[in-house]
């Protein structure tokens, strides 16, 4: 057994072992921040990599998985995204969604937070500070993410576990993070192709696990 876990340092020497603790934490943290920017680079060109005939058809079967969720929106508000950079679309589910749901695209807010506002094809839209079109809205007029029934978060890549491992700007999870102690709604569906499935996403702390991860194939957990 260590000296210090029979005698634990005091004074200055206690200092030196805390802030050899923090360096090692930090150093740590480190490491696995760069894994999982390296992580994100791959799945990210192998998304960008699929076939427009495959990207068309996955957006069909996602659609149905979504709709064939137990907890499925039948009313209220309902939040996609606008996809990018490869990311699987969401039209056909938008356009198949109950009249009684009102679909929403977030809206980055100065606080960096998420807000969401009511779109349908047609409505103005404007490049936000990432080139993501968005609501040509005001963010503070838009709805707070605990007014949402529903959300399909887009994500980088995903395990069989329901990690769900986004760009690394958190702002899913800062704006969602009332749900990690508190029940539904809103129900968050990580949505995205099979192929951005990997064996194992280390959890962090701030993580907000969604309650359910859809590919056109499969549904998780």
């Amino acid at each position: 057994m260590a000296e210090d876990a029979i005698f634990p340092p005091r004074g200055p020497r206690r200092r030196a072992v805390t802030m050899r603790h923090a360096r090692r934490a930090r150093a740590q943290h480190l490491a696995m921040t760069a894994d999982r920017d390296r992580l994100r680079r791959e799945l990210r060109a192998r998304r960008r990599e699929l076939p427009a005939a495959h990207r068309i058809a996955a957006a069909d079967a996602l659609a149905a998985r979504l709709f064939a969720l137990p907890f499925a929106p039948e009313r209220g508000y309902v939040a996609g995204y606008w996809a990018m950079d490869g990311e699987i679309a969401l039209h056909a589910w938008q356009l198949q969604l109950p009249r009684t749901c009102v679909y929403c695209l977030p809206v980055l807010a100065d606080d960096q937070m998420l807000r969401f506002a009511p779109w349908r094809p047609g409505d103005a839209l404007v490049s936000n500070r990432f080139g993501i079109p968005e609501p040509d809205v005001e963010p503070a007029s838009a709805l707070p993410a605990s007014d949402m029934a529903f959300v399909a978060m887009p994500l980088v890549g995903f395990d069989a576990h329901g990690v769900r491992l986004g760009m690394g700007g958190g702002w899913y999870d800062r704006s969602f993070a009332f749900r990690r102690t508190n029940p539904q709604p809103p129900w968050l569906v990580g949505v995205g192709f099979e192929s951005q499935r990997v064996d194992a996403i280390a959890a962090q702390d701030w993580d907000v696990r969604p309650d359910a991860i859809c590919t056109e194939s499969t549904t998780y957990p």
